[in-house]
């Protein structure tokens, strides 16, 4: 129970000192690493049963080779294409999001040093420290949000590519 009280105190320290920017970094983060998560899980437990409903579907066929069987090939690739391709756009694009939130903390905290510049005058540079960190730490959260999601995320594509290229030759035509 101590550990925990320490790590949110040291959570809360981390956002007073990097602004509420940081909120809008965690949430966008939150949220990518759910749907990874749940398009991770789509893959492992889902998908495969889908997969193998689909080729039995088609091998059970009597007719593979005219062109109307041909359709209901492209049909079912396609219905199964669009599963597996379901949030990979929206986490894609909360992994490019996430540098630019840290930058618009960044633009927060440069105002903050320009105000106390204004009504200090530069000769007090403690004043200005907390405002400069305020300004580095949004963005260095952004950026390590971003990477978690680079690497998982291409990862995730790929496989969603390789999913879809065994199925498509699991359900040969002739």
């Amino acid at each position: 129970m101590l550990f925990l009280i320490e790590l949110w105190e040291s959570v809360r320290s981390f956002i007073a000192t990097g602004g509420n920017v940081l909120y809008v970094v965690a949430f966008a983060l939150l949220l990518m690493w759910v749907l990874m998560v749940e398009r991770y899980w789509f893959l492992a437990s889902v998908y495969p049963k889908m997969r193998d409903d689909i080729v039995n579907r088609w091998n059970a066929r009597e007719d593979t080779t005219s062109w109307y069987a041909h359709r209901i090939r492209d049909t079912w690739i396609s219905e199964a294409t669009e599963l597996l391709e379901q949030r990979l756009l929206t986490i894609k694009t909360l992994v490019a999001m996430c540098p630019l939130i840290g930058l618009l903390g960044t633009v927060t905290g440069m105002i903050g040093v320009f105000e106390v510049m204004a009504q200090q005058g530069t000769g007090n540079p403690r004043l200005m420290a907390s405002g400069i960190s305020m300004a580095t730490i949004p963005t260095m959260a952004g950026m390590v949000a971003a990477l978690s999601g680079v690497f998982f995320s291409s990862r995730l594509d790929a496989k969603v590519k390789l999913a879809k290229a065994k199925l498509v030759d699991s359900l040969p035509h002739h």
